[in-house]
């Protein structure tokens, strides 16, 4: 299947990002990077501001579509349990400098939070400040902490982990979701 112009010129702009900063998404980097015209890329989009929004959409759709793999079903087929360990699994993998920036740049604006933000719905379990009190809820958010804290480490530091640690990591990880689905 081909791919579409959209998603050529999504995939260049997250290169341009990977080499030189979100700052760097111009209509003229993008487009030399895509091998497009201005006008060609003005086609697909109509401002700086979609194209940023259209990157944050495109990472985020891409993350998720690994998380669907990984449980092998969409979050709304799936079990909590079922749901957090594909979380785990995906989220143990370090990102990319692209999937950070765009991350830590949609953090402050509520428009490019909102992929994200949709996706963490769907799959990961969410804070448990309604009841404290409740174990499973607990365990759940400690296993995601957990995965997002060897993400975090991973995609910060320059060590690399092998496929058998972090794969390791990621079902000591999930072993403490022994739980029954409610």
């Amino acid at each position: 299947m081909r791919t579409s112009k959209r998603t050529q010129i999504l995939e260049a702009a997250a290169r341009v990002v990977e080499r030189e900063g979100v700052k760097s998404v111009t209509f003229d980097s993008v487009a030399a990077e895509a091998g497009l015209t201005k006008g060609g890329l003005l086609y697909h989009f109509t401002s700086r501001e979609d194209l940023v929004q259209a990157i944050h959409q495109h990472l985020a759709d891409q993350w998720e579509a690994q998380m669907t793999a990984a449980a092998g079903r969409p979050a709304r087929e799936a079990s909590p349990t079922e749901r957090l360990t594909a979380y785990t699994r995906v989220t143990t993998h370090s990102a990319t400098r692209a999937e950070l920036l765009f991350m830590l740049e949609g953090s402050t604006t509520p428009e490019h939070a909102a992929p994200w933000g949709a996706v963490m719905e769907r799959w990961a379990p969410p804070s448990p400040t309604t009841d404290a009190g409740d174990p499973v809820a607990l365990d759940r958010f400690i296993a995601r902490l957990a995965a997002d804290g060897l993400w975090l480490y991973e995609s910060l530091t320059a060590e690399r982990l092998t496929p058998e640690l972090r794969r390791a990591l990621a079902e000591r990880i999930t072993s403490a979701l022994d739980h029954e689905d409610k």
